[in-house]
Protein backbone atom coordinates (compact mmCIF):
# COMPACT_ATOMS: atom_id res chain seq x y z
CA UNK A 1 0.00 0.00 0.00
CA UNK A 2 1.30 3.44 -0.95
CA UNK A 3 2.11 5.57 2.08
CA UNK A 4 0.58 8.99 2.42
CA UNK A 5 2.82 12.04 2.50
CA UNK A 6 2.58 14.76 5.13
CA UNK A 7 4.06 18.23 4.62
CA UNK A 8 5.75 19.79 7.66
CA UNK A 9 7.80 22.92 8.32
CA UNK A 10 10.32 22.98 11.17
CA UNK A 11 9.91 25.73 13.80
CA UNK A 12 13.32 27.45 13.53
CA UNK A 13 11.57 30.78 12.99
CA UNK A 14 8.36 30.13 14.92
CA UNK A 15 7.43 32.98 17.25
CA UNK A 16 4.41 35.03 18.24
CA UNK A 17 4.95 38.69 17.42
CA UNK A 18 1.40 39.52 16.28
CA UNK A 19 -2.09 38.38 17.26
CA UNK A 20 -4.53 37.29 14.56
CA UNK A 21 -6.66 34.94 16.65
CA UNK A 22 -7.83 34.85 20.29
CA UNK A 23 -5.25 32.20 21.25
CA UNK A 24 -2.36 34.51 20.29
CA UNK A 25 -3.54 37.41 22.42
CA UNK A 26 -1.37 37.85 25.49
CA UNK A 27 1.24 35.45 24.08
CA UNK A 28 3.51 37.89 22.24
CA UNK A 29 7.11 36.83 22.69
CA UNK A 30 6.13 33.87 24.85
CA UNK A 31 7.25 30.96 22.63
CA UNK A 32 9.61 28.45 24.23
CA UNK A 33 11.64 27.64 21.12
CA UNK A 34 13.42 24.65 22.64
CA UNK A 35 10.10 23.12 23.63
CA UNK A 36 8.64 23.91 20.19
CA UNK A 37 11.51 22.01 18.54
CA UNK A 38 11.10 19.10 20.93
CA UNK A 39 7.36 18.84 20.32
CA UNK A 40 7.74 19.25 16.55
CA UNK A 41 10.36 16.49 16.40
CA UNK A 42 8.18 14.17 18.46
CA UNK A 43 5.24 14.80 16.13
CA UNK A 44 7.39 14.23 13.04
CA UNK A 45 8.66 10.95 14.44
CA UNK A 46 5.14 9.80 15.30
CA UNK A 47 3.80 10.65 11.85
CA UNK A 48 6.78 8.94 10.20
CA UNK A 49 5.65 5.60 11.58
CA UNK A 50 2.70 5.52 9.17
CA UNK A 51 3.41 8.19 6.53
CA UNK A 52 6.29 9.83 4.68
CA UNK A 53 7.14 13.25 6.09
CA UNK A 54 8.28 15.84 3.56
CA UNK A 55 9.39 19.32 4.55
CA UNK A 56 9.39 22.86 3.24
CA UNK A 57 12.17 25.31 4.09
CA UNK A 58 11.07 27.72 6.85
CA UNK A 59 11.31 31.46 6.17
CA UNK A 60 12.33 33.88 8.91
CA UNK A 61 9.77 36.55 8.03
CA UNK A 62 6.83 34.10 8.00
CA UNK A 63 6.76 32.34 11.39
CA UNK A 64 3.35 30.72 10.90
CA UNK A 65 4.57 28.53 8.03
CA UNK A 66 4.79 25.79 10.66
CA UNK A 67 1.01 25.43 10.33
CA UNK A 68 1.27 23.61 7.01
CA UNK A 69 -2.36 22.45 7.02
CA UNK A 70 -3.09 26.03 5.98
CA UNK A 71 -0.79 25.83 2.95
CA UNK A 72 -3.50 24.54 0.63
CA UNK A 73 -5.37 21.33 -0.03
CA UNK A 74 -4.65 18.31 -2.18
CA UNK A 75 -6.54 15.46 -3.82
CA UNK A 76 -4.58 13.16 -6.09
CA UNK A 77 -2.33 15.31 -8.27
CA UNK A 78 -4.49 18.42 -7.88
CA UNK A 79 -3.76 21.21 -5.42
CA UNK A 80 -5.26 24.53 -4.40
CA UNK A 81 -2.83 27.00 -2.83
CA UNK A 82 -4.25 29.13 -0.03
CA UNK A 83 -5.10 32.82 -0.22
CA UNK A 84 -4.56 33.99 3.33
CA UNK A 85 -7.07 36.32 4.93
CA UNK A 86 -4.50 38.17 7.06
CA UNK A 87 -1.58 40.15 5.65
CA UNK A 88 0.59 38.62 8.38
CA UNK A 89 0.44 35.30 6.52
CA UNK A 90 0.01 36.36 2.90
CA UNK A 91 3.73 36.11 2.15
CA UNK A 92 3.65 32.36 2.81
CA UNK A 93 1.69 31.79 -0.39
CA UNK A 94 4.65 32.10 -2.78
CA UNK A 95 6.71 29.51 -0.91
CA UNK A 96 3.90 27.00 -0.70
CA UNK A 97 3.05 27.56 -4.38
CA UNK A 98 6.68 26.92 -5.35
CA UNK A 99 6.69 23.73 -3.30
CA UNK A 100 3.52 22.40 -4.96
CA UNK A 101 4.93 23.28 -8.39
CA UNK A 102 8.21 21.45 -7.73
CA UNK A 103 6.26 18.40 -6.60
CA UNK A 104 4.35 18.36 -9.90
CA UNK A 105 0.85 19.19 -8.69
CA UNK A 106 -1.74 20.73 -11.00
CA UNK A 107 -2.57 23.98 -9.24
CA UNK A 108 -5.86 25.85 -9.20
CA UNK A 109 -5.16 29.57 -8.80
CA UNK A 110 -7.88 31.24 -6.78
CA UNK A 111 -8.75 34.92 -7.38
CA UNK A 112 -6.60 37.17 -5.20
CA UNK A 113 -9.62 38.67 -3.48
CA UNK A 114 -11.03 35.26 -2.47
CA UNK A 115 -9.76 34.13 0.93
CA UNK A 116 -9.23 30.40 1.43
CA UNK A 117 -6.99 28.83 4.08
CA UNK A 118 -6.43 25.32 2.81
CA UNK A 119 -6.97 22.17 4.84
CA UNK A 120 -7.47 24.39 7.87
CA UNK A 121 -10.89 25.14 6.42
CA UNK A 122 -11.57 22.13 4.18
CA UNK A 123 -11.61 18.51 5.35
CA UNK A 124 -12.49 15.47 3.28
CA UNK A 125 -14.72 12.79 4.69
CA UNK A 126 -12.69 9.59 4.67
CA UNK A 127 -13.93 8.37 1.28
CA UNK A 128 -12.97 11.76 -0.27
CA UNK A 129 -16.41 11.96 -1.88
CA UNK A 130 -17.57 14.74 0.39
CA UNK A 131 -15.71 17.86 1.47
CA UNK A 132 -16.63 19.75 4.63
CA UNK A 133 -15.64 23.39 4.22
CA UNK A 134 -15.74 26.15 6.79
CA UNK A 135 -16.35 29.86 6.33
CA UNK A 136 -16.95 32.91 8.47
CA UNK A 137 -13.50 34.00 9.65
CA UNK A 138 -10.66 33.01 7.30
CA UNK A 139 -12.33 31.54 4.21
CA UNK A 140 -14.82 33.05 1.79
CA UNK A 141 -17.83 30.82 1.14
CA UNK A 142 -17.62 31.60 -2.58
CA UNK A 143 -14.40 29.57 -2.68
CA UNK A 144 -16.39 26.42 -1.91
CA UNK A 145 -17.98 26.31 -5.38
CA UNK A 146 -14.54 26.47 -7.00
CA UNK A 147 -13.34 23.62 -4.81
CA UNK A 148 -16.37 21.51 -5.70
CA UNK A 149 -15.84 22.03 -9.42
CA UNK A 150 -12.07 21.49 -9.36
CA UNK A 151 -12.05 18.36 -7.23
CA UNK A 152 -15.41 17.06 -8.50
CA UNK A 153 -16.73 16.51 -4.98
CA UNK A 154 -19.81 17.41 -2.98
CA UNK A 155 -19.09 20.32 -0.65
CA UNK A 156 -20.96 20.87 2.59
CA UNK A 157 -20.48 24.45 3.79
CA UNK A 158 -20.36 25.03 7.54
CA UNK A 159 -20.61 28.49 9.11
CA UNK A 160 -18.19 29.07 11.99
CA UNK A 161 -19.57 31.44 14.64
CA UNK A 162 -17.06 31.36 17.52
CA UNK A 163 -13.84 33.35 16.91
CA UNK A 164 -11.87 30.89 19.05
CA UNK A 165 -12.57 28.27 16.37
CA UNK A 166 -11.71 30.30 13.28
CA UNK A 167 -10.72 27.27 11.17
CA UNK A 168 -12.88 24.19 10.73
CA UNK A 169 -9.98 21.91 11.69
CA UNK A 170 -10.02 23.37 15.21
CA UNK A 171 -13.52 22.03 15.91
CA UNK A 172 -14.47 19.35 13.35
CA UNK A 173 -12.74 16.04 12.59
CA UNK A 174 -14.23 13.31 10.35
CA UNK A 175 -13.05 9.89 11.51
CA UNK A 176 -12.85 6.38 10.08
CA UNK A 177 -16.13 4.50 9.90
CA UNK A 178 -18.12 7.69 9.25
CA UNK A 179 -17.77 8.91 12.81
CA UNK A 180 -17.41 12.60 13.59
CA UNK A 181 -15.54 14.30 16.43
CA UNK A 182 -16.67 17.93 16.74
CA UNK A 183 -17.60 20.89 18.93
CA UNK A 184 -21.25 21.73 18.08
CA UNK A 185 -21.21 25.23 19.59
CA UNK A 186 -18.69 26.36 16.97
CA UNK A 187 -21.39 26.22 14.25
CA UNK A 188 -24.68 27.94 13.48
CA UNK A 189 -27.97 26.03 13.44
CA UNK A 190 -28.20 25.48 9.64
CA UNK A 191 -24.70 24.00 9.73
CA UNK A 192 -25.66 21.65 12.57
CA UNK A 193 -28.63 20.50 10.51
CA UNK A 194 -26.31 19.66 7.61
CA UNK A 195 -24.07 17.71 9.96
CA UNK A 196 -27.00 15.78 11.43
CA UNK A 197 -28.22 14.75 7.97
CA UNK A 198 -24.91 13.01 7.25
CA UNK A 199 -23.79 11.79 10.67
CA UNK A 200 -26.42 9.98 12.78
CA UNK A 201 -26.45 10.81 16.47
CA UNK A 202 -24.79 7.50 17.30
CA UNK A 203 -21.78 8.39 15.16
CA UNK A 204 -21.26 11.84 16.62
CA UNK A 205 -18.65 12.39 19.32
CA UNK A 206 -19.48 15.79 20.77
CA UNK A 207 -16.76 17.79 22.46
CA UNK A 208 -17.40 20.46 25.09
CA UNK A 209 -15.78 23.88 25.06
CA UNK A 210 -13.09 22.93 27.59
CA UNK A 211 -11.80 20.03 25.51
CA UNK A 212 -12.31 21.94 22.26
CA UNK A 213 -10.13 24.67 23.70
CA UNK A 214 -7.38 22.07 24.04
CA UNK A 215 -7.78 21.33 20.30
CA UNK A 216 -8.80 17.70 20.69
CA UNK A 217 -10.45 17.94 17.27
Amino acid sequence: MKRERVLMCSPEHFRVHYAINPWMEGQLGAVDKALAHEQWSALRDQISETADVVTITPQDEWPDMVFTANAGMVLGNKAVVSRFYNDERAGEEQYFRQWFEREGYRILELPEELAFEGAGDALFQRDAKRLWAGYGYRTDRYAHKLLSDYFDVEVQSLHLVDPRFYHIDTCFCPLEGDYLLYHPQAFDEPSLQRINKVFPEGRQIKVGVRDAGQFVC
